[in-house]
This record gives structure tokens, sequence and C-alpha cells, in this order.
């Protein structure tokens, strides 16, 4: 029997979202349903809204998520009702032909839940990034369903299911930091500040921080850099240059997803440096590289995707991290808001006022 639950939806492109009712199905096999308490606003939803990821709508957005399993269907054994999860979007297939060749942080066919949770008058939702979880109950696959340790803050926890992961991921996993490095993170809102953050737990000796806002660039520090670079002063290239003893960073991270300041991570490297884009670009941006400078510079220019996380064995590590002390997530907790601040949550988002805004929706 379906659960009648609220939740928010993004019915045609740029306009306000709605409170509805939604209809979520008893999960069937290789899904689970679970009770959501916190969901992070994130930029994803609104490119969702505005019509930058798909037409698919109606949408059911919210991604970010912890909450606890309520049910689960047929043959899951992963999880077990009552278990508090982290919900994610790489649910992976293990069957791909990266899955085998044992890279399944790039899985290629990640599962999501077959059927569909709908309106009350029967129309097929598509759930953001295949989670839906701006509702008090979404139905997923199991394998979206991270188990960690209960005693982690859902408004906390939730937000390794997308920007803070991101963030982390592209200084541990993607830029591989390592003891020692040099580290400049260009862009310093909740990814770069989770890069800013990431850097610092792999042992980064040295983390630049670059933004045209000092307020972000106050943050970045409270997460461990080193320095900030105000580039709206100065130019930013140069001033991390300068800043490592006239040789450029080992690792630069772009979290804007601009090609400007893409263009500057890529010339504040060290030769043979390492250049991590996590910034998400709009379609129609484009770069445009002397191949000299590409080539004579040497080093790697990698794009991060979702931080090439693997949840399964990064969420609960992360969470040990975070119960330890060692990582601050509850710093990245700008404001909690009900389903119905959602709207306004975005606006604040798009002004640059918050890290991040979460839906708080039960306990």
């Amino acid at each position: 029997m379906a659960h009648e639950v609220r939740g928010i939806v993004a019915r045609s492109k740029g306009q306000p979202v709605t409170l509805e009712t939604v209809l979520v199905p008893d999960p069937g096999p290789g899904e689970a349903v679970v009770r959501v308490q916190a969901c992070g606003v994130c930029h994803t939803d609104l490119h969702y809204r505005e019509g930058g990821i798909n037409d698919d709508f109606p949408f059911l957005l919210g991604h970010e998520a912890a909450g606890v399993v309520e049910s689960i269907g047929p043959d899951v054994t992963s999880v077990s009702p009552g278990d508090f999860v982290i919900l994610n979007w790489r649910a992976v297939c293990g069957e791909c032909r990266s899955c085998r060749r044992g890279r399944p942080w790039y899985c290629f066919s990640t599962h999501n839940a077959t059927q569909k949770m709908t309106l009350a008058d029967g129309t097929a939702l598509s759930p953001a990034l295949g989670i839906g979880a701006f509702a008090e109950m979404t139905l997923v696959a199991a394998g979206q369903c991270t188990k960690v340790d209960a005693r982690a803050r859902p408004e906390a926890a939730g937000l390794l299911g997308c920007g803070v992961m991101a963030g982390l991921g592209a200084a541990m996993f993607t830029g591989e930091v390592g003891l020692g490095d040099s580290v400049a993170v260009f862009g310093c809102g909740g990814v770069g500040c989770a890069a800013v953050a990431g850097s610092v737990l792999a042992g980064a000796s040295q983390v630049i921080a670059v933004d045209l806002d000092p307020m972000k660039l106050e943050l970045a520090l409270r997460f461990g850099a080193t320095h900030g670079v105000n580039a709206s002063e100065v130019d930013p290239v140069e001033k991390v240059r300068e800043l490592t003893g006239g040789n450029g960073a080992d690792v630069c991270i772009e979290a804007v997803g601009h090609p400007k300041v893409m263009e500057q991570a890529f010339f504040a490297r060290d030769l043979a440096g390492t250049l991590v884009q996590v910034g998400v670009p709009t379609p129609d941006m484009r770069i445009d590289l002397p191949m000299i400078e590409f080539f004579g510079r040497g080093g790697r220019l990698k794009p991060s995707w979702y931080g090439d996380c693997l949840p399964s064995r990064d969420f609960p590590m992360l969470i040990d991290l975070y119960l330890q002390g060692r990582l601050d997530l509850d710093g990245f907790v700008s404001e909690t808001i009900p389903l119905e601040g959602v709207e306004d949550a975005f606006h604040r988002m798009e002004r640059g006022e918050v890290l991040r805004s979460v839906v708080v929706i039960g306990s």
C-alpha cells in the first residue's frame, strides 16, 4: 500500500517549487523506502528546477539526505529496517566495464528504484539523482542506502550525499593530496570548503583558499586553510606562486565551474602538478589553453565526479572521523529549515549567503 507523504516538487521549468502530496509505493525487489530526517539544499536541485539537467518534469527534488530505513523489498540484504543511512547516487552495479576493471567509483550503470513515485493524481515523478529526498519518505534502490553510525546528526551526515563528499573527494581521491603537499582551492563555497577540509585530512602542509568573497575566505580558514587569497585584490596565480616559494601548488582544485577560474588554477600549479575540476560548468562554457602550456607544464588535469568516492567505503569512514571530532560536518550547516522553506533557500544559496541550508523533516 502506497505511503501518502509531503514532498517538494518542481512542476515546470523556472517556476517556484511547490509542496505536494506524494505517493510512495512499497519497495519492490532491490528497493528500500527511507523515512527522511534531513536533506541539504544543493545547487543541483536548483539546476533541476531550471531545466539544466533534463526536461523530465515534474521532479521530486532533494538528494543530499540521511534518514532511517522504513522497509525493504525482497532479496535486500545490505540494509534492514531501522538502519540509519546516508543516501547516495552511486549505487554501483558491479557489472559494468568500470566495475569489472576494479573501478567501482566510476560505475557507469548505477542502480535506481524501478517503481515510480507519483503525485496524488497518478502523475509519475522524476526523483532528483534517483533519490527525491525533499519528502517525508522516499523510494530508492537499496544500494543507494549506506549504513553509518546512528550517533551522527542527520543534518550533518546527509551532506556527504553530494556536495561535501564532492569537495572532500576532489582533494583526497581525485587530487590524491599527500603528506606535505601544497594545495590551492579556487572557490570557497560548500564544495570548496570541503576540499579545504579534505586537503587537511590528507596531510597537506599548506592549503591556500582563493575567493572573491572575504566571508567565504573566513569560512575556509575555519576549515583549516593556512592562507586566504582575495582574488578581487590580487592576481591569484601570482599570489599562489609567491606563497609556494615561486613554484605553484602541487594540487589546484577548481570548485567554481568557470573557464577563467579553471585557467587560473591551471597556471597556479607547480610543474607536473595536478589540476582537479570539481566545479560544475554550464554546457556553453569552453576553455582555451595554448597547447605548448598544456604540454610544457606536464602533470594531470582531472575532472572529479562525486569526488571519485565509493559510498560503501567512504561514508562510514568519514562519519567515524566526524564523530572523533576530526571532520567538522556541522560547520557546513548554515541553517535548518522546514520543507516549505526550500524555495527561499534557493534564493539565499544563489546570493551566496549560506554554505548549506538543510531541510529537517523528521527524527
